[in-house]
């Protein structure tokens, strides 16, 4: 840390709704199961990502106990926190200084592109910081 005080993170203004919707959101996604595609278990040319089985003869497609899971609607998180990040705050994706001036600090958080140099990343969080805006990927420059 330097040598400047110690200031707590911000934290978004939520209703009690929305809170106890992100803790239950928390708690399903320690039981929602890895998602993985068939057989990425036994060749190394493919992937962990999901992919749909579509074969005839899939024992997962058919949804066979002993396959792994397959994706369904009943594994998504509450509807009011959907796309928020665990924080609370709406995720806002920043090129230049210029995209903070139509931003909500008490609902929205920024996170600086990974495509911005050190130079104008420096000046981002300069003016977040001025205007109170938690910078989500803040890192020491």
């Amino acid at each position: 840390m330097s040598d400047e005080e110690y200031k707590p993170r911000q934290k978004p203004v939520l209703t009690k709704e929305q809170k106890v919707d992100l803790s239950k959101r928390n708690r399903m996604s320690h039981k929602r199961p890895n998602f993985r595609r068939q057989n990425w278990f036994r060749y190394k040319r493919l992937g962990q990502k999901w992919r749909r089985p579509r074969g005839i003869h899939s024992k997962m497609r058919r949804h066979f106990k002993y396959r792994i899971p397959v994706v369904q609607v009943g594994f998504r998180g509450p509807a009011s926190v959907r796309g928020l990040h665990p924080s609370g705050f709406e995720e806002i994706l920043v090129y230049n200084p210029g995209n903070l001036e139509n931003i909500d600090p008490k609902a929205q958080a920024i996170r600086i592109s990974s495509k911005v140099g050190d130079k104008k990343r420096e000046m981002i969080v300069k003016k977040a910081d001025e205007m109170k805006i938690r910078v989500l990927n803040r890192r020491d420059l």
